[in-house]
């Protein structure tokens, strides 16, 4: 029996873990965490019996505490519950699948408990990845992506130890606006931007790939991931979502990942690896699929993937302030407060206001956080 951690429960990916404990049979939650959805919460602690669970403030642990009564189970909440999950001394491996900066903190904590971490809070690597890899490097920790694009790269890397890559071809769907005009998105609406055509996300990410913003943030994950230089990062528009991406290495051979477009895939295999297991109707018919095809990202309409790798050549913490300004702004898009082309428009303005620092350290990167929130609320002020 192996016992994990989970950072997250309630979202896409925590609920498609708890899939996976559920039909494997053989993988034990020790604990987890949710943000505020205590209704469902509830009803993952009473089919799993976590030890201790977090939630995300002082009144939903409140309110937890008195339906959860009749069981043994201690509720811890905020950041230092958080924390507490990801350095559960029972567990063997953390899945991250939390979203935004909130997974920077408890991530290191848990590589510094000596934790495998199953990463799917890309945000903790675009922010704080000079930290992050080093760190796991010297505490003899994996990090194994859970994200199905970076899944696919460490699945083609699989026996190429020692192989330099020449290439990673990092693909996307293109999101429901592909193929659209710059001038064709001054009106569309939260819920056109939601309706993604292949993948079932959560609403932050969703929009994420309407704006091609999550690719940027991909990109700046994969870096890390893979130590290679974004230049080496090439994005491709396949809107089938059939190949997961590939590598391509100096001998001009290329290595790919292919599958149906379900997360539960690489979530299970982040879990088991280097083992694969069985997995129910998740069986790819390439005569079904017939065909696929390729396209260039049309990076000047949806240029917050052309920000990303700015913000990579820039370094420092400009990574920080375009994953900040977009978390910010996404919300603000989603709360109908600004428009979807006012995403990367504010992206664009906070790289350009805040202030540079060469080699942040954590408290660096929460504060540049900071401060790029307050430089927005000056531009809509």
């Amino acid at each position: 029996m192996k016992k994990i951690a989970i950072l997250g429960s309630t979202g896409s990916i925590g609920t498609q873990t708890l899939e996976i404990v559920r039909e494997q049979g053989d993988l034990i939650v020790t604990s987890m965490s949710c943000g505020r959805n205590i209704d469902l919460f509830e009803k993952q602690i009473r089919e799993f019996k976590p030890k201790f669970v977090s939630v995300g403030d002082a009144d939903s642990a409140s309110e937890l505490k008195k339906r959860i009564a009749d069981l043994k189970i201690e509720v811890l909440y905020g950041m230092d519950g958080l924390i507490a999950v990801a350095t559960d001394a029972e567990s063997e491996i953390l899945v991250t699948a939390i979203v935004g900066m909130l997974g920077v903190r408890p991530t290191i904590a848990a590589i510094e408990a000596g934790k495998d971490i199953a990463l799917a809070n890309k945000e903790t690597l675009v922010t704080a990845g000079h930290i992050i890899m080093p760190l796991a490097k010297q505490k003899g920790v994996s990090i194994l992506p859970v994200d199905s694009e970076h899944s696919a790269i460490f699945q083609s890397l699989q026996g190429n130890e020692g192989n330099d890559i020449h290439r990673i071809l990092l693909t996307c769907s293109g999101g429901p606006f592909r193929g659209r005009s710059y001038e064709s998105l001054e009106g569309v609406t939260v819920e056109d931007a939601l309706n993604h055509p292949n993948w079932s996300m959560g609403r932050k990410i969703t929009i994420d790939s309407a704006t091609l913003i999550n690719k940027g943030l991909e990109v700046m994950e994969a870096k890390w991931l893979f130590h290679v230089d974004p230049g080496r990062i090439q994005v491709l528009v396949h809107p089938q979502s059939i190949l997961h991406s590939a590598v391509e290495f100096e001998d001009g051979g290329v290595m790919g990942q292919m599958g149906l477009p379900n997360m539960k895939l690489p979530i299970q295999y982040a879990l088991y690896y280097p083992k694969r297991r069985e997995m129910e109707k998740n069986y790819l018919d390439l005569f079904e699929v017939a065909n696929m095809t390729f396209e260039k990202p049309d990076m000047e309409t949806f240029y917050g993937l052309q920000l990303a790798y700015d913000a990579l050549e820039a370094g420092g913490n400009v990574p920080t302030v375009f994953n900040a300004a977009n978390e910010r702004a996404v919300q603000m898009f989603l709360d109908r407060k600004i428009s979807f082309l006012e995403i990367p428009e504010t992206i664009q303005k906070a790289m350009l206001e805040v202030s540079f620092i060469t080699n942040p350290s954590v408290e660096d990167i929460l504060a540049t956080e900071k401060e790029t929130n307050q430089v927005i609320d000056s531009f809509f002020a």
